[in-house]
């Protein structure tokens, strides 16, 4: 039963009814022409004229006319044109008179003289009528008979067909040859047209971002792709579900975490800052300071995984505004000048003017973007003991460029290997419309923050 829902079996379906029409055709041409070369019954029902054949029946029966008269030969030329319509026959005296005629459309001499007959005879010889001429009876003083026929009567029964019907077999065989071209056309239209609706379901996407399912309307190949695909939506559904079930779990999970890090790590900060008034020996300063360093740290990375959480659930607040960038990264950078000047840093600033100067960005967005990499100077570029912040104008981009003289990220990815911390700048200048690129080898790196003058346009 599944190969007759087949596609397959439906083209071979097809097939078998076009060549079922040409095999009926053909029978019906046979019939026909059996039907047509019947041409009465006695002794020239055979259908097929054999010249041999009239020419003795001729003879035999002019043989047999012992009584010549007017109404005797009348009558065997009557039976003669029944038996073939085309022919003609007349009869011609001893005295070369010429006496009775039949369906004659020749003129013929009233008198026939010996030259004349000489001459009918040898231009009627193999040529077109076919002649017979006879005798009447055993006496040649009755005269003699003469039957023509013309030669396109003797043509085979195909060839008369072809010759009266050639146009319409013509004809029917290029119908037959138009119906099985237009009948495969509409079948394969038919398929490309589900196909089409099948693609069209697939580009077509729900507000999660899936494809929709498509209606399966029959049980063949295609009829079972579309089934196919429809269980793949479901299955892709059922993932995507389980992946907001899992993302949201983990969400909660960092949350929860961040909260009951803090809690203990605040206690562990008032702690270390009663400690601090008490009297220390040198050892027990440099650990207290140390220890100082680290709450800070754990503090920022405590920070940047709750950012780094809520940028993914997209539940991080962006107002984007205009604003002059030269302008923000000076003031931003007069926060940041003393940490570096107390960390022994050599700092070089070029802030040069470009246009267009303003951006629009998110201030607290684009802030948090210059925390994250100073502070990964500070812990990841403190032998270089140097920071750049300079600018950068082309006709294709307008940048601000930072780099140090680190021992450089082993991993050169915007993103990966480069902490989470530049996970998060990734993400930030991605959603402010920016661009950003890293260079990073044994002497320093250098990061790029751009914006492309294509968007200002």
């Amino acid at each position: 039963m599944k190969f007759f829902r087949s596609l397959l079996a439906k083209y071979m379906l097809i097939i078998i009814l076009a060549i079922s029409i040409v095999q009926i055709s053909y029978l019906g041409v046979a019939i026909f022409v059996l039907g047509i070369t019947k041409t009465g019954t006695g002794d020239f029902s055979s259908g097929v004229l054999v010249e041999s054949d009239i020419e003795e029946q001729w003879h035999a029966q002019a043989k047999n006319m012992t009584n010549a008269t007017d109404d005797a030969i009348t009558q065997l030329f009557q039976k003669w044109q029944e038996q073939f319509p085309t022919a003609s026959m007349f009869w011609v005296s001893e005295e070369g008179n010429l006496l009775t005629t039949w369906n004659v459309k020749d003129q013929l001499p009233a008198k026939w003289t010996p030259a004349y007959t000489t001459q009918f005879i040898k231009e009627r010889y193999g040529d077109d009528p076919f002649t017979v001429i006879a005798f009447l009876g055993d006496d040649i003083s009755n005269g003699f008979i003469v039957l023509e026929i013309p030669r396109v009567a003797f043509n085979p029964p195909l060839i008369k067909v072809y010759d009266n019907y050639g146009n319409f077999l013509f004809f029917g065989v290029i119908a037959v040859i138009l119906f099985f071209i237009i009948v495969s056309l509409l079948f394969f239209k038919g398929i490309r047209k589900r196909l089409l609706h099948l693609q069209e379901a697939m580009e077509i996407r729900d507000v999660d971002g899936l494809p929709i399912e498509i209606q399966v309307k029959k049980r063949d190949e295609i009829g079972q792709l579309e089934h196919s695909f429809n269980r793949m939506v479901c299955e892709l559904r059922d993932s995507k579900q389980r992946q907001q079930k899992e993302e949201q779990l983990r969400r909660e999970l960092i949350a929860n975490l961040s909260h009951d890090l803090r809690t203990p790590l605040t206690k562990v900060r008032a702690q270390s800052y009663t400690i601090s008034k008490e009297a220390l020996s040198e050892e027990g300063k440099q650990a207290l300071k140390a220890m100082d360093t680290s709450i800070v740290n754990i503090d920022a990375l405590i920070e940047n995984l709750m950012s780094y959480t809520l940028l993914m659930a997209s539940k991080y607040k962006f107002e984007p505004k205009d604003i002059n960038v030269i302008r923000f990264v000076r003031e931003h950078l007069t926060t940041w000048y003393p940490v570096f000047e107390r960390e022994g840093f050599t700092i070089d600033i070029e802030l040069q003017s470009f246009e267009p100067v303003e951006w629009r960005v998110d201030p607290l967005w684009l802030g948090r973007v210059f925390d994250n990499i100073f502070q990964n100077v500070l812990r990841h570029a403190n032998s270089g003991k140097y920071i750049s912040v300079k600018t950068e104008s082309t006709a294709c981009y307008t940048a601000f460029i930072v780099e140090d003289h680190g021992q450089g990220m082993k991993n050169e990815s915007n993103a990966k290997g480069a902490g989470i911390g530049l996970s998060i700048v990734d993400v930030m200048i991605k959603g402010m419309h920016l661009e950003w690129d890293i260079h990073s080898d044994h002497s320093g790196t250098k990061i790029i923050i751009k914006k492309s003058a294509k968007l200002e346009k």
